[in-house]
């Protein structure tokens, strides 16, 4: 059994799910409108109102969480805790308040997160084109059944939207053009990656669109379908209702009434811009994709891993290399014997990646590495992950000052002895198995390695002179011991 905990700019929605056959069962679900979007001041920061909304929420989550006997859980935050100055501040509160680490991920892994969903209830193997709008953001991915081909994340959303165009909820069709020109703009110079020729069928996955749906669909609205005369005899309806706070449609939730109307801009534009005739909603979406994301990596299908092969192979890194250093640095984690397995796949992955800087130079590789791991689009992975092992990268070699503050981490700074020691040891040129050598670290480093080492390969001697230094700039020590 799976939980995935949307943090979005509307709503935060929690789905329980589990894996029947060939289906993801929902066994439960939950949804707090607090619209976060809407709690960001002048300056970008999240205001205190706002958290301590979003906190309170969380609790509740939590309590519902703790009553369900989960495998695993997955907390996402999308574009608002992504852009928000102080979201530094609020996480820590909010991961105590939900009981688990809250991941912020980028637009792109929103946008693969929601394809995965929406292609989980499809069948068939379709070209089609996913639209999903959120509150902060809108995601455009194009894909052939499972398979994305072309995901982009906008930053147009209905709170901001909202915010600028229909202030204090008033609505006129002057507002409505300019709110539908101002996102044309946004779509523009995607356009042609997204050709009708391209896909055959539009679907539509946010609670912004199955509300618009819902709004056509029970008024008698247009032709009955989310096309653009069905959108026209809605916009019509908003405009003569004037205000947010009048909207009274059939079906339509009342906390729904204050998006409904930067939802439906935003839809005209995109179907104005991408040629689409009708959208289809869909009760799919990133929480339906985060609860399959999960059930995949219990099942040793982790995306991340296809992700991390992938970058290797982009930039002709030589992989029989990389395999090993990843393979040998994974040995020595396990035997420094991490509290636990946080960083055991990131150092592999760490191991994988850390020579891809050579594509740029091969002076100060590991830094090129260290940025391209942390700033590339990697599916599956989510901004922290890409940033600890971007750190792992940094540190592999040169001085440890520079992820000084991250070692008080023990078991980060375990990873980096780990990889560390990997790579030296294949600079030297020793195969070298986790049983020929003993290594500790509680208060300092123990290294136990074999004499004739040092004899036959003179430059062990070297790097281990220089490891000891590294370490001790950082008020470690690094000791080690030769036997026979």
């Amino acid at each position: 059994m799976f939980a995935a905990v949307d943090l979005g700019s509307n709503s935060f929605r929690l789905h329980i799910g589990r894996h029947d056959g060939d289906t993801m069962r929902i066994i439960k679900s939950a949804r707090d409108p607090i619209r976060l979007g809407a709690g960001l001041d002048s300056k970008g920061n999240l205001t205190a109102k706002a958290m301590e909304s979003a906190i309170e929420s969380l609790a509740r989550f939590n309590s519902i969480l703790s009553t369900f006997p989960l495998s695993a859980v997955r907390v996402v935050a999308t574009n608002t805790i992504r852009i928000a100055r102080n979201s530094a501040v609020f996480l820590p509160a909010a991961e105590a308040a939900i009981g688990y680490p809250i991941e912020i991920i980028s637009g792109e892994e929103e946008g693969r997160l929601i394809y995965m969903g929406v292609a989980s209830t499809l069948s068939q193997n379709e070209r089609r084109l996913v639209l999903d709008i959120g509150g902060g953001s809108t995601e455009v991915i194009l894909g052939k059944g499972p398979k994305i081909e072309q995901v982009e994340s906008f930053s147009v959303g209905t709170v901001p939207q909202s915010l600028n165009f229909f202030p204090n909820g008033v609505i006129t069709a002057e507002a409505f053009d300019a709110a539908v020109l101002s996102a044309r703009s946004r779509f523009e110079d995607a356009v042609p990656l997204y050709k009708p020729e391209l896909w055959s069928n539009a679907y539509g996955s946010s609670g912004t669109m199955r509300a618009i749906a819902d709004a056509i669909s029970k008024n008698g609205l247009g032709d009955g379908q989310m096309s653009l005369k069905s959108l026209e005899g809605l916009r019509k309806r908003l405009i003569q209702f004037g205000h947010a706070g009048n909207i009274d449609l059939v079906g339509m939730k009342a906390d729904r009434a204050a998006s409904i109307t930067s939802g439906l801009a935003i839809l005209v534009a995109l179907m104005q811009e991408f040629s689409i005739k009708v959208v289809t909603p869909i009760e799919a979406g990133l929480r339906m994709g985060v609860l399959w994301d999960l059930h995949l990596r219990a099942t040793k299908r982790d995306r991340r891993e296809q992700s991390a092969r992938e970058f290797l192979q982009r930039f002709k890194v030589d992989e029989k290399r990389a395999e090993k250093a990843a393979q040998i640095a994974s040995a020595f984690l396990g035997l420094l014997k991490p509290s636990d397995d946080t960083y055991t796949k990131l150092l592999f992955w760490s191991g994988l990646l850390h020579e891809v800087g050579l594509v740029v130079s091969h002076s100060g590789y590991h830094k090129h590495a260290a940025y391209m791991v942390e700033n590339a689009d990697l599916p599956g992975f989510t901004t922290r992950e890409q940033r600890v092992m971007s750190n792992l990268v940094l540190a592999q070699k040169g001085n440890l000052r520079k992820v000084a503050d991250q070692l008080s981490d023990s078991d980060f700074a375990k990873a980096v002895v780990a990889l560390r020691l990997a790579l030296m040891f294949m600079h030297a040129r020793i195969d070298v198995a986790p049983d020929d050598i003993r290594l500790r670290m509680k208060k300092g480093i123990e290294l136990e390695i074999r004499k004739q080492w040092v004899t036959q390969h003179p430059t062990v001697a070297y790097w281990i002179d220089k490891e000891k230094e590294c370490w001790s700039e950082v008020g470690i020590d690094f000791y080690v011991k030769l036997t026979n």
